[in-house]
């Protein structure tokens, strides 16, 4: 595994007596709890042997982890994989460092963190200025980011 993981999800507690645990995932990629799914907990790797939605979490079993007592000293801990190589998204952790600029030339600045929000996730940059991610218009992942914002946005 790389050293570049990527938190999906944590562990909330142990459910049952034979050593599974509830999860609760911070990704919406479901295949992260599929059967043969590694994942780390800190620093541990965890086979994941079998899954199944419960609520708004999921029970699941890894390989090892057979008893309550087992399972309890696994409470608490955050989950981390490998990133998804999936063309078609756009991930956060390609976003934070890139540059932004509009498509008149403005520089935004460099993303620091990606906000969720309802109507849009915003784009903070270190020069203070919150911009929906649906402006975007080009993106290089890692390096760049073009977006076509509404005339006057940045105006106070």
């Amino acid at each position: 595994m790389s050293t570049d993981l990527l938190e999906v999800g944590r562990i909330t507690k142990p459910h049952g007596l034979r050593g599974d645990l509830l999860v609760v995932l911070t990704t919406t990629r479901l295949e992260r709890v599929d059967a043969g799914s590694v994942l780390v907990a800190e620093g541990t790797e965890l086979t994941i042997v079998s899954s199944r939605p419960h609520q708004d979490r999921f029970i699941v079993k890894f390989k090892g982890v057979d008893s309550r007592e087992a399972a309890d000293e696994l409470r608490g801990r955050l989950l981390l994989a490998e990133p998804i190589d999936d063309p078609d998204e756009i991930w956060v952790h390609d976003l934070v460092g890139c540059t932004v600029t509009t498509v008149d030339g403005l520089d935004c600045g460099t993303v620091i963190e990606v906000e969720d929000n309802p109507a849009s996730d915003l784009l903070v940059t270190d020069s203070g200025k919150f911009i929906p991610l649906g402006f975007l218009s080009e993106f290089i992942p890692g390096e760049s980011i073009i977006v076509d914002v509404p005339e006057g946005i940045f105006d106070q």
